[in-house]
């Protein structure tokens, strides 16, 4: 299993990887980050003609429908350039050659570790064979290549974040706010580490603990930006704790609704086409929420709070964490700053998330 975690590692560096099946071995090699010389020395040391392996989303977004969570598109020669696959892979209204079929255990393998990777989810899956088992097991050896069995790599992958441990902790005054404490937590595999912050005496929390679960955003959090409501939220959020005797505030590691930053920004693109969050995210070859609450359940279990009242707007997130495990008793409305600029952002979250936002955006008409 920790050779299964550390593919995630040199994928995002841009290395490719080996997956060991029952009946083959394939070559792993991440879209993100492909140059030609990078797909060159791919196609060295392989037999040559890969498969490019697409997520249901990216389908989809392409007038195409399958079942399962992804399909297997192999290339009728080799060729193609890097730039080739990534038009395939995030390119709006690519042509896809025909073929598409269904994923064997290596393709689907390596469909999960890019999601988990937090990588554009597409990969090149090289078939490897007797003729190339000196040369790779050399590589393997050295340390340069790294190998894990497929079958290993989906129970990781579909085992959800991992366990959390409490790391660290501290006292953090907070402008307008007073003192509170946050407590750090780290997944089991070392890649994220998420945040309570906690306000308040416990003696003087409610029954129900006010709780905010709000993912990063560091265009909003941090830099302010007006593409979206996440700082205002984020703030709003503590200030309300604070007046309602205190609580916690988990702040998660699962930017961009669980996509990751870098994904976030190709959306951003790809709005500013004209496209919603929703459409943008597909496009790329996500769905309209990747996140996993099961690491907010073991804070929650960690700090000990059993129920909480759930600050949100959005009733799916009331399922989503009840069914990750927490009891959520109630929810409570938490509105962030609504402008001109977020206004179709939030327009998209109310129509197609299914966010209570109707008063506010009214508000935002009245106002005009």
């Amino acid at each position: 299993m920790r050779h299964a975690e550390r593919l995630t590692f040199d994928l995002r560096r841009g290395l490719p990887v080996v997956l060991r099946g029952t009946e083959r071995e394939a070559l792993v090699v991440a879209v993100e980050g492909l140059d030609d010389a990078a797909l060159a020395e791919a196609v060295r040391l392989s037999e040559g003609v890969p498969t490019q392996v697409l997520s249901f989303h990216r389908l989809a977004s392409l007038g195409l429908v399958i079942d399962g969570m992804g399909a297997s598109l192999p290339f009728p020669s080799l060729a193609f350039t890097a730039a080739d696959v990534l038009r395939q892979a995030i390119g709006r209204g690519a042509a896809l050659a025909p073929g598409l079929r269904p994923m064997n255990a290596e393709e689907h393998a390596a469909l999960l570790l890019m999601r988990r990777a937090q990588l554009i989810p597409s990969a090149l899956v090289f078939a490897l064979g007797q003729a190339q088992h000196v040369e790779l097991a050399r590589l393997r050896a050295e340390g340069v290549l790294l190998a894990a069995g497929t079958d290993t790599v989906i129970a990781l992958c579909e085992s959800g974040p991992g366990a959390v441990t409490k790391v660290s902790e501290a006292r953090v005054p907070l402008a307008n706010l007073g003192e509170s404490r946050f407590v750090v937590f780290r997944e089991a595999d070392g890649c994220r580490e998420h945040v309570a912050v906690i306000l308040g005496e416990r003696s003087r929390w409610a029954s129900a603990v006010p709780v905010r679960v709000h993912s990063t955003c560091l265009t909003g959090d941090l830099f302010g930006s007006q593409r979206c409501d996440c700082g205002a939220q984020l703030r709003n959020s503590l200030a309300t704790i604070q007046q309602l005797g205190g609580g916690v505030v988990l702040y998660l590691a699962q930017e961009g609704r669980g996509i990751g930053l870098a994904n976030k920004l190709r959306a951003y693109c790809l709005q500013d086409e004209g496209l919603d969050t929703i459409d943008a995210d597909q496009v790329i070859g996500f769905g309209k929420d990747e996140r996993d609450y099961r690491a907010a359940h073991e804070m929650l279990v960690a700090l000990d709070i059993p129920k909480i009242e759930l600050l949100t707007n959005n009733p799916e997130k009331v399922n989503a964490l009840r069914a990750a495990g927490i009891d959520v008793a109630s929810r409570r409305a938490l509105f962030g700053q609504l402008t001109e600029r977020n206004r179709n952002y939030l327009h998209t979250k109310a129509s197609r998330h299914g966010h209570l936002l109707d008063d506010l955006l009214a508000d935002i008409v009245h106002r005009r």
